[in-house]
């Protein structure tokens, strides 16, 4: 058995978290003492393994808890594709790590680095991965529809969506180097051509842009990924995908409420 405490320390997470945990009936403790304690045994312990290892790639509390509630989970099934992922994530540091060799040796004069060659380390293992991970938050047949339709182009379309998108990417950092709010007429700009840059991979509906903006400014690939452009990136792009989904939001509404109007008008003219 375990205090609430011990399992604080042994995991590397608050007390306060696991309260929270509780309440949300994602991890309840297997005894409570009659003071109000909370106990463990190895069954919680697994059980907040898995949480903490689908946290790390991104999953909502509740995701998780559909998950591991489901009649279906298989405890050895799913280790074993937390390995995978972790065997991916080791192999993209090992190519993020050499990446960063180079960019250091860029800066020491040693060599000259492009650009685009600082994204090397994010291209198909990038994909892969965020296959991957995808296949965990959306359903799959959203998922197999990107694969599929990023698997239509020639390698010669991969390479000119690359720089496309790597180029959309530059023009948010000139904006911000020019001082430019996420909100600016400009920035918004840029943000449609992102929105429209999406269309290469998959539909973009406005839960999945919204997922974006937030994904970009929490997940560490992403961050680490922007912050090579420029170290306020992925603050500054996660307002200015807010600051676009909103007016999107804000528009459809209006579009409705015409709709609705132009409806009432024609019933009682």
């Amino acid at each position: 058995m375990y205090t609430v405490k011990q399992l604080s320390d042994l995991a590397g997470v608050s007390v306060r978290t696991l309260h929270y945990y509780d309440e949300i009936g994602l991890l309840r403790p297997a005894k409570v003492g009659a003071n109000g304690y909370r106990y463990y045994n190895d069954h919680e312990l697994l059980r907040l393994q898995q949480i903490l290892f689908y946290r790390e790639i991104g999953l909502e509390l509740t995701q998780i808890k559909e998950i591991l509630d489901s009649p279906d989970f298989d405890l050895v099934a799913a280790l074993r594709s937390h390995r995978a992922v972790l065997q991916e994530r080791s192999q993209r540091l090992q190519n993020l790590i050499r990446t960063v060799d180079s960019t250091i040796m860029h800066l020491a004069g040693e060599v000259d680095m492009s650009r685009k060659r600082m994204f090397e380390a994010f291209s198909d293992e990038k994909q892969k991965y965020y296959e991957r991970v995808a296949r965990l938050q959306y359903r799959a047949d959203i998922v197999n529809a990107s694969i599929k339709r990023w698997n239509s182009y020639t390698q010669a379309q991969r390479q000119a969506i690359g720089e496309e998108g790597n180029q959309i990417y530059f023009d948010l950092v000139d904006a911000l180097e020019a001082g430019k709010a996420p909100n600016s007429a400009e920035v918004q700009a840029i943000m449609q051509r992102w929105h429209n840059h999406l269309g290469y991979f998959y539909e973009p509906t406005l839960d999945i842009l919204r997922g974006l903006g937030e994904t970009y400014n929490s997940q560490p690939d992403f961050i680490a990924n922007f912050k090579k452009l420029h170290s306020d990136l992925p603050d500054y792009l996660s307002a200015a995908v807010a600051q676009y989904v909103v007016d999107l939001e804000t528009t459809e509404l209006e579009r409705m409420l015409a709709e609705d109007e132009a409806a009432n008008q024609r019933l009682t003219g």
